[in-house]
């Protein structure tokens, strides 16, 4: 989708840096796709801090799921 937007440019210079993008318009796409990652994130944690979920999952089973397995 195509969207004309008027943005600082010290802003979307920060954001290709923080991106390591060569360009605008991958550079916002990836800046934005971050950002609504982050919230997402924060809606859960949100919702499991106010006990509005029923995540069961332990900690011992997510620290035992994201170790590497020995080569």
């Amino acid at each position: 989708m195509r969207v004309t937007l008027e943005i600082d440019a010290k802003k979307v210079d920060a954001i290709i840096k923080a991106t390591k993008q060569q360009k605008k318009s991958p550079a916002l796409a990836q800046a934005l796709d971050e950002f609504l990652e982050h919230r997402r994130r924060q809606d859960f944690l949100s919702k499991v801090l106010a006990g509005k979920t029923d995540y069961q999952t332990s900690n011992d089973k997510i620290e035992k799921s994201t170790q590497l397995e020995p080569q």
